[in-house]
């Protein structure tokens, strides 16, 4: 009989109960990660209000509102010299914008953060936009939200998975409680920083979100952050949305290289970094006195664009400031998220099109440069447009976001080798690659590719007839299982055979510990990866560990047979039809 028919029932998942303690433990970080966010959100206030109205009180205050006069040049320096001390006497994973520095913790430092980052990284981020950073709460929410889960994480006996999962979803629940956008920050986990879609890491990361949505209205205002309501489009939209994709992707290449380009310069400063963040704080300040709106977050800012109501040269001001100073500072390695700056730089783009744009109101087009300018700079499409989505709840949106996030994405995906978010990493010395499928190993078993025909040696015959029989010229196999009863003994090659005295019986030369084993219902990935563990080239594949009977030989180049599909799907070219010259080239090639 056929050893399918004895194969264990095969699942669309991997997973166990175990997967639900951890979703468990989620549930409690997402609402830690809404309390982490409420206090962010608080420090903000705090420093705003003691840095620009010299008094203590979390009053939701605009800086943009001050009395300082020219003094307020004064005050992002005041800030930024306070983050350098704190990055230098504290922690150095408190500079920048929170995002790729997630990122490296997750592949590079086993899902490990300190306690200091859970709590100095939101008091800098905390005084840099509150002394006037124009940076959002968001990267540092996912970085405290992420330090959150791994350090909960941490006091488990939890696999590098299991402890990434939770990070992520300390991270990305942050984030819903910061915008009211569970399911865009699912989508963002998915897209930017799980590297993976498994039920491990997307329950955890979905129970959190949940969680962290259910509580955001017992800290926070309920409801969209940015309410809006547009008509439904015409079809000559479409064209519209795709000149505004790739005008998008035009604006997030600009910005990524030109912030890169910024940070090179603050590089070949003859001066400690230490002092960085107050030299590019000294610009914000400048801009901030000629336009006080571009400091800060500008929540209100983006939703006076997203609704029209500024003019077009005040909206053209502001952005040009928003834009150098954001550039600067955020080169300067100071603390402050980047989703706001986009999504304000984003809509005032549209703002300005709007009125040469055909086939929608104007009124859509500041929330469609919106998304697609953060699908472009993220490399993240669907989540750009589902986070719109949320901010606003403008269903008639959907369409138009989901073609002009598409045409950003696959502008900055052809025209850019790296992200925002990857190019800070990269020039750390890791490289990410960002695609991911199912791997062609995972999808076959052990018994797809077996070699089930093995000559085996038995365990009770000597080492003078095993050296006679079976090695030689005419040698099947470069090892031999040795069985007793059909059971599996051990794994025999040449080498095992020097200098043993020929009257030994094979089963003498293994002890009581049996050599590392196949089972036909494994996947190829797994076995691949016990022969990488084990450094061997092939392992014997038996029934069950508890009765090994043998049934075959996997080896390394069986599992290359696995692969061999992919190749032909990712390289191969047919056509359903081929063309007639091409039939009459071939006939007169032949």
């Amino acid at each position: 009989m056929s050893v399918h028919h004895h194969l264990p029932e095969r699942r669309d998942f991997s997973g166990d109960l175990r997967l639900l303690l951890i979703a468990a433990i989620a549930a409690v970080i997402g609402g830690l990660a809404v309390l982490a966010a409420h206090v962010l959100l608080l420090l903000i206030r705090f420093f705003t209000d003691l840095f620009f109205y010299q008094r203590f009180s979390v009053a939701d205050l605009s800086p943009a509102n001050h009395g300082l006069g020219a003094w307020v040049v004064l005050v992002p320096v005041i800030g930024g010299l306070v983050i350098g001390l704190i990055a230098r006497y504290g922690t150095e994973q408190i500079r920048g914008h929170g995002i790729p520095e997630a990122i490296e913790a997750i592949l590079f430092k086993d899902s490990a953060m300190s306690p200091k980052v859970a709590v100095l990284k939101p008091l800098a981020s905390g005084i840099a936009i509150g002394s006037g950073g124009p940076f959002g709460a968001e990267g540092p929410i996912i970085m405290t939200g992420g330090a959150i889960g791994s350090l909960i994480a941490q006091h488990f006996h939890l696999t590098g998975g299991e402890r990434k999962s939770l990070l992520v979803a300390g991270a990305v629940s942050g984030m819903t409680a910061v915008f009211g956008t569970p399911v865009a920050a699912v989508l963002m986990a998915v897209e930017l920083l799980l590297f993976e879609l498994r039920p491990r890491s997307l329950l955890p990361v979905a129970v959190a979100c949940a969680v962290a949505g259910f509580l955001r209205p017992l800290a926070m205002e309920a409801g969209p952050l940015f309410p809006l309501q547009t008509v439904p489009v015409a079809p000559l939209a479409l064209l519209s949305c795709l000149a505004a994709g790739l005008l998008c992707g035009a604006l997030s290449w600009t910005m990524s290289t030109m912030l890169y380009k910024v940070e090179d310069w603050f590089h070949r400063l003859p001066i400690h970094w230490m002092w960085w963040p107050a030299l590019g704080a000294l610009a914000v300040g400048i801009g901030g006195y000629f336009q006080p709106r571009a400091l800060g977050v500008g929540y209100d800012v983006i939703g006076d664009l997203l609704h029209n109501h500024l003019a077009l040269g005040a909206v053209l001001a502001l952005l040009g400031v928003k834009f150098v100073i954001w550039l600067i500072a955020l080169a300067s390695g100071t603390s402050g998220g980047v989703l706001a700056p986009l999504l304000m730089l984003g809509a005032g783009l549209g703002s300005l099109l709007s009125p040469w744009l055909p086939g929608a109101e104007p009124a859509l087009w500041p929330l469609v440069f919106m998304a697609a300018t953060l699908g472009g700079m993220m490399r993240a499409p669907v989540m750009a447009v589902v986070f719109a989505f949320e901010l606003t709840h403008d269903a008639n949106a959907l369409l138009p976001l989901l073609a002009a996030a598409a045409g950003a994405y696959g502008f900055t995906v052809l025209t850019m080798g790296r992200s925002i978010l990857t190019e800070k990493i990269a020039r750390r010395g890791h490289h990410i690659y960002r695609e991911y499928g199912i791997d062609p190993l995972e999808r076959h078993s052990v018994a797809e590719v077996m070699t089930p025909q093995v000559q085996s040696v038995d365990a009770n015959a000597t080492v003078a007839s095993v050296l006679a029989s079976h090695f030689g010229p005419d040698q099947r196999h470069r090892a031999f299982p040795v069985t007793r009863d059909g059971l599996l003994v051990g794994m025999l090659d040449r080498d095992a055979l020097d200098g043993q005295a020929p009257d030994i019986r094979l089963g003498q030369l293994f002890g009581i510990n049996r050599p590392p084993v196949a089972l036909a219902g494994e996947t190829c990935r797994i076995v691949a990866t016990r022969l990488a563990v084990h450094g061997i080239e092939r392992l014997p594949v038996v029934a069950s560990a508890a009765e090994p009977r043998l049934l075959g030989i996997v080896s390394r180049s069986d599992l290359i047979k696995a692969t061999a599909g992919l190749h032909a799907e990712e390289h191969e070219r047919r056509t359903l039809r081929r063309h007639p010259l091409a039939r009459k080239g071939a006939e007169r090639r032949a």
